[in-house]
């Protein structure tokens, strides 16, 4: 079977650190979409790492990591990110595997996503500008590159054929980016990535699970930045809900298993979007100085919000959420009041559905009130050490739910992560 794990808010939920948690349970860890704007943090040995398009389970000798056909890769951006491995001592010759039908993000990939915002202005959409949405729109338009394309005898002609096409699109724009001094390095890359394992990936996990292998799917960005589900247009170009394992993988809807489902104590955004329950007052500040809100991959201080539960339970009855997962719970420690949003008032009605147009209309959250347990959690061992204040809290988010916490991190380390069953 193949478990999956994905965030339920905008990003940032800690990702990294629970599938290397959970990495020593499965044989393979299988990224199924998104590119380089991830950033899954981990501390690994005191070091802090932040991985961009390799699979969260590269910390475990024994455990194989698969860059699926849904995702959008960058050479330059892996080459950086193997050879920072390798200087921590992971080596990767044996256990890291790339799919031929990942898509290619070019150099004039990343002009275009850089001009297009630019020339958005006061509607600039917050993109991390790493060329992910060209990239995306060239493969829904037909005119991707892929892995398997670098392979081939006529790869420079299919190169600059695409390269052409966007240097059409980019006499549009006043302002351009000087993408021919990233053309080096790019093709350096490419020749570095026909050294990696590039397989035919729907087959080659397909295989291993026919030999019983334990596959646990990892997620990027957040299911609120869901391209059909999310808060459109402010959303990223792929799917981040479960249903996007089956076309990022080749895998069939029968093979997934438990859907984990990763979200904060509070809420994050980075750029632009709604929030409906984003504080924009001391306490906003006061969760962004103790959780150190700033991007793991855009260095962007991070808009922050009590949890929503209404945009939670929307995204985890999409995704089918199995298992609940608690990050950060340890920030709230010094709040003497901790809120949860329950319903939106919309236009003098009360709901408790994610609404269509949530860009164009006035919404203010409906909130529930719980006394902080203004303790610190960080150094709980066990389910029984926590505060009742803090349990009451959980017992509200499980019964809105309908899902049980089965995990709750206390804190950054690796072991740093309760098990409530």
């Amino acid at each position: 079977m193949v478990d999956v794990l994905i965030g339920l808010q905008w990003g940032d939920e800690g990702k990294g650190k629970i599938v290397d948690y959970l990495a020593a349970h499965y044989d393979i860890i299988a990224r199924f979409q998104g590119g380089p704007n991830a950033g899954h943090t981990l501390y690994v040995n005191g070091s802090k790492v932040v991985l961009r398009t390799i699979p969260s389970g590269v910390f475990h000798e024994k455990t194989l990591n698969l860059i699926g056909n849904g995702v959008v890769i960058d050479p330059v951006t892996l080459q950086e990110e193997i050879e920072g491995l390798k200087k921590l001592g992971v080596a990767l010759e044996h256990n890291l595997f790339i799919s031929h039908k990942a898509h290619l993000i070019l150099p004039t990939h990343r002009a275009l996503d850089a001009a297009s915002e630019h020339a958005k202005g006061k509607e600039k959409i917050g993109s991390t500008l790493k060329g992910i949405g060209p990239a995306y729109m060239d493969k829904t338009g037909r005119n991707g590159l892929r892995v398997g394309d670098i392979l081939a005898p006529n790869w420079e002609e299919r190169y600059e054929r695409l390269k052409g096409k966007h240097l059409d699109m980019l006499r549009l724009y006043d302002e351009v980016p000087d993408w021919q001094s990233w053309e080096a390095a790019f093709f350096e890359a490419v020749a570095y990535l026909r050294t990696l394992n590039i397989v035919n990936g729907e087959y080659w996990l397909n295989n291993h699970l026919q030999q019983g292998k334990k596959v646990l799917a990892e997620g990027a960005q957040g299911s609120m930045l869901d391209v059909d589900y999310g808060t459109y247009p402010f959303v990223t170009s792929s799917n981040t809900i479960s249903a996007g394992v089956c076309t990022g993988l080749g895998v069939a809807p029968s093979k997934i298993g438990e859907v984990y489902g990763i979200t904060k104590a509070y809420c994050t955004r980075v750029g632009g979007g709604p929030f409906p329950t984003e504080l924009h007052d001391e306490t906003g500040e006061r969760l962004r100085a103790a959780g150190h809100e700033f991007g793991a991959v855009t260095k962007r201080p991070r808009r922050c919000g009590w949890m929503d539960l209404v945009a939670l339970r929307y995204v985890s009855m999409l995704s089918g959420v199995t298992r609940l997962i608690v990050t950060k719970a340890d920030v709230l420690d010094e709040f003497e009041e901790i809120k949860v949003a329950s319903a939106y008032q919309i236009d003098g009605q009360q709901t408790e559905e994610f609404p269509f147009d949530i860009c164009d209309r006035d919404i203010a959250p409906v909130y529930e009130s719980f006394a902080g347990w203004e303790t610190s959690i960080s150094t709980c061992t066990s389910h029984e050490q926590l505060p009742e204040s803090f349990k009451s809290y959980c017992r509200f988010v499980e019964e809105y739910l309908k899902i049980r916490i089965q995990f709750i991190s206390n804190g950054t380390g690796r072991d740093q992560l309760l098990a409530l069953f």
